[in-house]
C-alpha cells in the first residue's frame, strides 16, 4: 500500500496544521486509486466542525457533501482524508479508529512541529504519516513523494 503525495500538497497540509494549531485541522484528499495504491492530485481543506476541535476533527455534513461533489465534478475520487494532531503523535488515536468510515482510504496525520521546517535547530520537526483504514483497523502505509500536484486542482 502506497500513497503518492506531491511535495507541494504535503507542505500545504503541514502549513494548514501549523496555522490551525492548537486545534486540529482537516480536509479531503482527491485523486485516483489503483488497487492498493493511491495518488493524491489535490487537497480540499475543510473547517473543523467538531465540538472540541483541540482533540477531535469532523467535517460538517453540508461542507462534506459540497467537497465530495466538487471532487466528483473534477473527475477525481476520494483517496483519503487528512487531519492534524497538534501535539502528536502522527498515529491514529482510539477516537480516529472509532470514527473512521471509509475502508480502503488513506488517513494522513500531520504533526506541525514548532517551525515546521524540520531544520537541525528545530527541536520538534514536522511529521506526516499515512494510515490505510481496513474497515477494522489502521495499517501504516508508505508515503511516496512526488514532484507536483495537478495544476488544474
Amino acid at each position: 500500500m502506497t500513497l503518492a503525495l506531491p511535495d507541494d500538497v504535503r507542505e500545504e497540509i503541514l502549513a494548514h496544521a501549523r496555522e490551525g494549531a492548537p486545534e486540529e485541522v482537516c480536509g479531503i484528499l482527491a485523486g485516483r486509486r489503483d488497487g492498493d495504491d493511491a495518488e493524491v492530485l489535490a487537497r480540499h481543506p475543510a473547517a473543523n466542525a467538531a465540538a472540541d476541535p483541540r482533540t477531535r476533527y469532523e467535517i460538517g455534513a453540508r461542507e462534506q457533501l459540497e467537497l465530495l461533489e466538487a471532487i466528483d465534478e473534477a473527475g477525481r475520487e476520494v483517496v483519503g482524508f487528512y487531519h492534524s494532531h497538534p501535539r502528536g503523535p502522527a498515529e491514529p488515536s482510539a477516537t480516529d479508529a472509532a470514527e473512521a468510515t471509509w475502508p480502503g482510504r488513506s488517513y494522513v496525520i500531520a504533526v506541525p512541529g514548532e517551525s515546521g521546517g524540520g531544520e537541525a535547530d528545530d527541536p520538534t520537526p514536522s511529521a506526516l504519516r499515512s494510515w490505510r483504514w481496513t474497515g477494522e483497523r489502521f495499517v501504516a502505509e508508505d508515503v511516496r513523494s512526488t514532484e507536483a500536484s495537478d495544476p488544474d486542482a
